[in-house]
């Protein structure tokens, strides 16, 4: 995986380069996707995603970044934010779902 961490608003994030060189092999250049368990359903846009989190007790965050979707939980200290833009959406952000919803999502090659 290629790109730079990035510092903005008190928060680091790994800032992709589409055109970074993954291996020859392939290893870094296969494409994720997250897949909601129960339903067995890829999630493909952030309205299905936003449905799922809400029926998990996540609620929308808007006083962070503009440029982000953010989601938090009264029960805990935990915020999920992800870009704005679901075409960047990538596994990094993909993982922090899974780790913040145990048992809910999966991450798996498309």
């Amino acid at each position: 995986m290629s790109g730079v961490w990035v510092f903005n608003n008190g928060v680091f994030r790994l800032v992709e380069n589409p055109q970074g060189g993954g291996s020859s092999d392939g290893r870094h250049g296969k494409r994720k996707v997250l897949v909601h368990l129960p339903s067995g359903e890829v999630v493909s846009s952030y309205t299905f995603l936003e449905q799922i989190l809400i029926g998990l007790g996540w609620e929308r965050y808007y006083d962070g970044d503009p440029d982000l979707y953010q989601f938090h939980k009264h029960s805990s200290i935990d915020l999920i934010s992800l870009p704005k833009d679901f075409s960047k959406f990538n596994s990094i952000n993909m993982y922090d779902i899974v780790i913040k919803n145990p048992n809910i999502f999966h991450v798996r090659d498309k």
